[in-house]
């Protein structure tokens, strides 16, 4: 990126995720996990710094502790660069008692970021999606088409079309109309089926965007998409990034061409977590061209006892002793007993799976101790009178809906003669945890 390119980047990270509750009962949508140990939001930040934008404000609002303690742990930018930052922003209600009212209100309440900071241009991007992405393209693309605005679009089904914002566009990828979210649309060029769709992530000059931003604040307006985009449509210059034309070194042929998900549902979350496995995923977690940044982890490896392990991840501190796993996640400290078989299923930090217990098609939140024999995932009307049950079948059972039952193990590794290995790493986990 040429030296005089000056950008600044807002991360819209206040999203409340509704729709992926329980999972986001008590933490905010950019902060749920994903895969072995990431989360949501470690996707968009690391594209960010991959792209060597370094300037960075994360804007919150919904339960937003676990993110903020996640970003302090995991993102932070040497001290003596004070160009270099990700910085996490709360509402500050400096012009007057409200929380924000919409992505575009959102930047409207830090525009003296954007004074100060004096960018040449502004980035605004969503926190909620799995994907890579070259931003520096798109930049470039965004300068060489002499637009005062882009936006970064893929298709989408036509179904599917009143999930985003559409966009139509000339044979110049200008944009001619923008839509956020109608019931009903007509399809793209060369298209029966698709519409072109928003990604939520923005380009835009700074000065068009700060005048953008007082014009929407005087006519009481507040979205990015409801509003100021629509608005710009007849007035300035709008154009469509194709992210098909995204390259990014290191992808595979067999992955998925321009990946990217939405995971704002329960059954898109549960199903991107699966395009991630296999000896060729859709979606390839370790690409050393473009990583996605992680936070430290402390936990000591995975140990497998013994058992029948198909197509899945084990996290750090874990333990599977005589268990089957097929195509299951286990993030950190999670402890699979003797005769317990996962399938299909994500369990998520300090669970454990009892000796006996069968699970399949579930999301196992944090902290939960499943006990022995039990079964999720057989009888859905049944799992129903005690959780959350998708449409599709996915059962999710919520953060310490069982709770922790006494571990029998030592509490101190080696002091009690005959312990065995399990239960050594047993109280390890529990220590660590």
């Amino acid at each position: 990126m040429p030296a005089n390119r000056n950008v600044l980047a807002f991360v819209m990270a206040g999203g409340e995720g509704a729709r992926l509750h329980p999972l986001t009962a008590n933490r905010c949508k950019p902060a749920v996990p994903f895969n072995g140990k990431h989360r949501i939001v470690d996707f968009v930040l690391s594209n960010l710094v991959n792209s060597e934008i370094y300037s960075t404000y994360l804007l919150v609002q919904y339960k937003s502790q676990s993110l903020i303690e996640h970003v302090r742990q995991t993102w932070t930018m040497a001290r003596f660069m004070p160009q270099h930052f990700i910085t996490v922003v709360p509402p500050q209600m400096r012009h007057g008692p409200a929380w924000f009212q919409g992505t575009a209100d959102a930047v409207y309440q830090n525009i003296h970021l954007i004074e100060s900071m004096q960018p040449d241009i502004v980035a605004v991007f969503g926190a909620d999606h799995i994907y890579r992405m070259d931003v520096r393209q798109m930049i470039d693309f965004h300068v060489k088409s002499n637009a005062h605005a882009s936006v970064a679009t893929i298709p989408v089904e036509l179904g599917e079309c009143d999930q985003f914002g559409i966009v139509d566009i000339d044979e110049r990828h200008r944009i001619t109309d923008f839509r956020e979210k109608p019931k009903s649309t007509r399809p793209m060029p060369g298209s029966r089926t698709h519409a072109l769709a928003s990604m939520g992530n923005y380009i835009f000059n700074a000065d068009v965007l700060l005048a953008q931003l007082k014009r929407m604040h005087e006519s009481g307006e507040t979205d990015f998409g409801k509003h100021i985009l629509p608005s710009m449509v007849k007035s300035h210059k709008l154009v469509a990034y194709d992210f098909a034309t995204n390259i990014i070194d290191g992808t595979e042929p067999y992955e998925e061409h321009a990946y990217w998900r939405d995971v704002g549902t329960i059954d898109a979350y549960y199903q991107a977590h699966f395009d991630t496995l296999g000896a060729q995923p859709k979606f390839r977690m370790t690409n050393r061209h473009w990583p996605i940044y992680a936070s430290p982890d402390q936990a000591e490896s995975a140990q497998i006892e013994n058992g029948v392990i198909n197509r899945s991840v084990v996290g750090s501190g874990s333990i599977v002793d005589g268990a089957t796993l097929d195509h299951a996640m286990l993030r950190r400290s999670v402890l699979v007993e003797r005769g317990a078989r996962l399938e299909h299923c994500i369990v998520m930090e300090r669970s454990r799976i009892g000796r006996g217990a069968q699970v399949r098609r579930a999301i196992i939140d944090q902290d939960n101790d499943i006990p022995a024999d039990e079964r999720i995932g057989f009888d859905l009307e049944q799992d129903r009178r005690r959780f959350p049950v998708t449409a599709s079948g996915i059962v999710v059972v919520p953060a310490g809906a069982f709770p922790a039952r006494k571990a029998a193990s030592s509490p101190i590794p080696g002091t009690v003669p005959g312990t065995s290995r399990l239960e050594e790493a047993v109280s390890r986990m529990e220590m660590l945890a």
